[in-house]
């Protein structure tokens, strides 16, 4: 007896996106007369997506073993402890105690603090975890998407970079942007969960049942737990005397270098170089004293970095292919003027919309451009709204390449719809606010 034919699965809307992205690349270099350097644009973004996923391997295997040892000495259940009511609202289908629930609110941490190399790696170990509670292989979960909606909408508390960038050109007051920042981004978060979760209620999927660990597991759990092994007396007075030598360092650089200014450029590139270090001491310290084999633990977890970035070139050549052929094709422009007309509806400087239309494709292209329009007017409204952009928007194709493709995601649902929903929410937002606050 054979069995029921399987329904056809309709392709998701990367595919579609993409797809047109590079068709509409091709027809606009046929008119514009750009086909050489669409042609150079398709290889030069092919050879950067491969050259980038290689530099990533360095970050993904130091990031993803400093939180294998936080996981080790527990402080991932006690993060998640302090926030589960919350996250168990939001992702109701991860249990409270998975790994995946911990690693979502380490990234969305790092997210908020502006540490982007970190929040990489933390997202991908938390797709790796939701991976294994998803009922079908290579199709994206709920969660997932849900995860992915509420990273591109970036949470920012510090954007640290734009505000450097800004105390560099000379602006009066650098900071200005971390409230509209703030309001933009909450705007975002608040329509990705929205988005995502109406489009799941109308996309149901099926639901993996949670495993039960078996005695096994919980055997070998019980194991490790008494492989930890806590500092001595003086294991710990060692770690108290170094903290104490670090506030040391920082009285002594206080004393030396007075700040005359709070939000000078030198003291934002300070406080922005002090977090990655601050983080990765912190982090192993902590299992130190909870007494992890830190080095060992920490060469265990790099090694996912590897295969993990290794995974993950394809996505980043596809995605980057696209993006450059479309910019070079100067198809980019093209939309750039018809959308002129409607951007003058809510007050947006045509210069503002190049921003908004860059920052969902390429993060290094919108810094960019960010960068010039500040240099060129450090107090000018648009140099505080293409800011207030950067600080409260993430690039969606980047991180939807990145996460899925290192789990294998084929199938994304409606990741990038929602994705997008919060990009446009954000852009939105950023001009009322602005429009309010300049």
């Amino acid at each position: 007896m054979s069995s029921p034919a399987q329904p056809k699965q309709k392709p998701s809307a990367i595919n579609i996106i993409w797809l047109s992205m590079v068709i509409l690349a091709t027809v606009t270099a046929s008119y514009t007369g750009r086909m050489d350097e669409v042609t150079k644009a398709s290889f030069d973004a092919a050879k950067s997506g491969v050259m980038l996923a290689i530099g990533l391997i360095g970050p993904m295997a130091l990031w993803l073993g400093i939180m294998k040892v936080a996981e080790a000495g527990g402080l991932m259940k006690i993060i998640a402890r302090g926030v589960r009511p919350v996250m168990i609202r939001l992702f109701p289908e991860v249990p409270a105690d998975h790994p995946a629930m911990s690693a979502m609110i380490m990234n969305m941490a790092a997210n908020a603090l502006g540490l982007g190399n970190a929040a990489t790696p933390m997202g991908i170990k938390a797709m790796q975890e939701l991976e294994k509670l998803a009922p079908e292989k290579g199709t994206a979960t709920n969660a997932m998407c849900l995860f992915l909606a509420i990273n591109t909408s970036s949470v920012t508390l510090l954007p640290l970079g734009v505000i450097t960038v800004r105390a560099a050109a000379g602006a009066t007051s650098p900071a200005a942007i971390l409230i509209p920042s703030l309001i933009a981004t909450l705007c975002s978060t608040c329509v990705a969960i929205f988005v995502a979760k109406l489009m799941a209620d109308r996309s149901p999927q099926t639901i993996a049942t949670p495993a039960v660990q078996s005695p096994t597991t919980q055997e070998a759990d019980a194991a490790s737990d008494h492989e930890l092994s806590p500092p001595g007396p003086i294991g710990r007075t060692f770690v108290w005397l170094v903290i104490l030598a670090f506030i040391g360092g920082i009285a002594y650089q206080l004393i030396n270098n007075p700040p005359t200014t709070l939000f000078a450029a030198s003291h934002m590139t300070v406080v922005s170089s002090w977090l990655i270090p601050l983080l990765i001491s912190g982090l192993l310290i902590f299992g130190y004293l909870r007494g992890v084999k830190v080095y060992e633990t920490l060469t265990d977890g790099a090694k996912e970095g590897f295969s993990t970035a290794i995974r993950i070139i394809p996505f980043m050549v596809a995605i980057f292919v696209a993006i450059g052929m479309f910019r070079a094709s100067g198809a980019m422009d093209i939309l750039i003027k018809i959308m002129n007309p409607l951007t003058s509806l809510i007050n947006m400087p045509t210069e503002a919309l190049a921003m908004a239309l860059m920052r969902p494709l390429s993060g290094s292209g919108a810094f960019g451009i960010m960068s010039e329009m500040v240099n060129q007017g450090p107090d000018s409204f648009l140099s505080f709204l293409v800011s207030t952009m950067q600080g409260s928007t993430e690039t969606t194709f980047y991180v939807l390449a990145v996460y899925f493709g290192a789990v294998g995601i084929k199938r994304t649902r409606h990741a990038l719809p929602a994705a997008l929903c919060a990009d446009a929410a954000g852009i939105l937002a950023a001009v009322t606010v602005c429009n309010l606050w300049f």
